[in-house]
């Protein structure tokens, strides 16, 4: 079974799923099928016998290597030149993702499932302004196909695609001004993103350093803080080693979280005609409520069962507000939070452990500590791996061991890591809009860009209809026909005077052959 889209198709479903204007195009250009300005050179099914990676013969571009500047793939086999790749050549990915690039490593080989576009007559179309056409095209097949499950597009289908085309003189333009918009958007973006990426390892350190009391550690005081694991002497445990267990400051112990606990236990799940969505009598918490910063997120997908169940087959799951919970299953795990107090009862899946702090223990610190990337590795190491599914046992987390400082120090170290742990939370929100907004400005500048206003309309260029019959007579002197795609018709004076028709503003590709995405 194959989806077939016609150019006029493809520039809809480009309108359809929010690709930046890349389809549309000024009412003085043209628009001209990708196979009658380049040339499109499908890549060669070489044998994978002769494929190693140990730089034996001539570098390979496999589809994974789209937008990469090397392959780490070598060809030791016997190839044709004409498959030969060279530096500041356009490929496009042909199945996923339809990635195009274009390729800067050295010379190399172009393998199945890749292909090679090569302009005809740099005069009648330039390069890099199709580099920054094309991806609004790719994108709508890929949102046009979303339910296929391997996505698959055939040099055909790219020849077919509808470029627009302005007089070669503002396609320069174009390029010269998106290169200058877009490179200081570019900086700004890997600005943000170095910020992003800074906010895990402080969160990070602002869990450890709570949790092991790191920033309260009296040093000079050595036998206070070597004494802080006498609690777990005469305890043995198959899954953690209690003697390796780092010092903590005096007056903190480590414990077993099954002698700090009031109980510890797993939910259960019920059969699915007993779970209701959207509303019922007590609420039913699974995994992906949540949230990875310490919440409880009921909002997402809420789920409910009735009092019965909760009372009968889930009574050993019944949770309740002040009860810590986190994850068994991922990954990921980790995702640890406190029962809130927006109902009074609550109940639990099979994937997730309930904690209830004792007197020793504050809720909120059982979370944070729960939370704490040092305790998480602890239970991590422990986790076993079945097709690719991490799961930790109940028996493990009531022989946790977790840092139990005096309850003040507990209240004071939570206060301090929530107003660090905001700060982190405000910087986030701040690192995800802005990206947002460098997105949205990105789409703006290329829709403007291909709609013929970023840069001026010159009356000196030569008209776009002239370059598109120039382009045409070319490839009839080179023997072969194109399959023409319909004009647009020139306006009269009469036509100007008329209203828009209200059809939509794209116009009609009467030439419609059809492209051919398998199912």
């Amino acid at each position: 079974m194959a989806l077939t889209l016609s150019p006029g198709e493809l520039v809809a479903a480009a309108e359809r799923s929010g690709s930046p204007g890349l389809l549309a195009r000024h009412e003085t250009w043209e628009r001209v099928p990708l196979g009658e300005i380049a040339d499109v050179l499908n890549g060669f099914p070489f044998k994978s016998h002769a494929f190693n990676h140990d730089n034996d013969g001539i570098p390979l571009i496999r589809i994974r290597d789209v937008g990469r500047d090397a392959s780490q793939t070598y060809y030791s086999g016997a190839y044709e030149s004409q498959y030969l790749v060279q530096a500041g050549d356009m490929i496009l990915g042909m199945d996923g993702e339809f990635r195009v690039a274009i390729w800067h490593g050295p010379p190399a080989l172009l393998n199945q499932r890749v292909c090679k576009i090569s302009i005809r007559n740099p005069r009648n179309y330039d390069l890099r302004f199709l580099l920054y056409v094309l991806p609004g095209y790719l994108d709508a097949i890929g949102a046009a196909t979303s339910s296929v499950t391997v996505k698959h597009l055939s040099s055909r289908s790219v020849q077919q695609i509808p470029l627009p085309l302005p007089p070669l003189s503002e396609q320069l333009r174009i390029v010269e001004a998106l290169d200058d918009h877009l490179s200081r958007l570019d900086a700004a973006t890997e600005a943000v993103a170095g910020a992003k990426r800074c906010i895990k390892p402080f969160v990070t350190s602002v869990l450890d350093r709570a949790a092991l009391g790191i920033s309260l550690a009296n040093h000079s005081d050595q036998a206070g803080v070597q004494g802080s694991r006498r609690l777990l002497s005469g305890f043995s445990s198959k899954r953690f080693d209690y003697d390796a267990l780092p010092h903590l400051p005096e007056g903190w112990f480590w414990r077993r979280a099954s002698d700090v606990c009031e109980f510890i236990s797993s939910g259960s799940t019920p059969k699915a005609h007993l779970m209701h969505p959207g509303s019922g009598e007590i609420p039913f918490l699974k995994v992906y409520n949540i949230t990875q910063d310490g919440r409880v997120d009921f909002t997402n997908k809420p789920t409910y069962i009735d009092r019965e169940t909760h009372n009968d087959q889930l009574k050993r799951s019944r949770v309740r507000p002040g009860d810590v919970l986190t994850n068994i299953v991922g990954p990921p795990l980790g995702k640890t939070a406190v029962v809130p107090e927006d109902h009074p009862e609550w109940n639990i899946n099979q994937a997730i452990v309930a904690f209830r702090a004792g007197p020793e223990v504050q809720p909120e610190w059982l979370a944070l500590v729960l939370r704490s990337p040092f305790v998480l590795s602890m239970l991590q190491k422990t986790a076993k791996a079945t097709a690719g599914q991490f799961n930790v046992a109940l028996s493990t987390c009531r022989e946790l061991p977790l840092p139990i400082p005096p309850v003040d120090a507990q209240i004071a170290l939570v206060a301090q890591s929530a107003e660090l742990l905001e700060v982190s939370d405000r910087f986030a929100a701040q690192v995800a809009s802005t990206s947002l907004r460098a997105q949205n400005l990105r789409q703006a500048v290329l829709r403007r860009a291909f709609t013929g206003n970023l840069v001026s309309q010159d009356s000196d260029d030569e008209p776009a209809a002239s370059l598109l019959d120039r382009i045409r007579a070319e490839r009839e002197v080179q023997g072969v026909k194109p399959k023409r795609v319909a004009r647009r018709p020139r306006k009269t004076v009469a036509q100007e005077t008329l209203p828009p028709p209200h059809a939509s503003s794209t116009p009609p590709l009467t030439d419609s052959v059809q492209q051919e995405l398998p199912l």
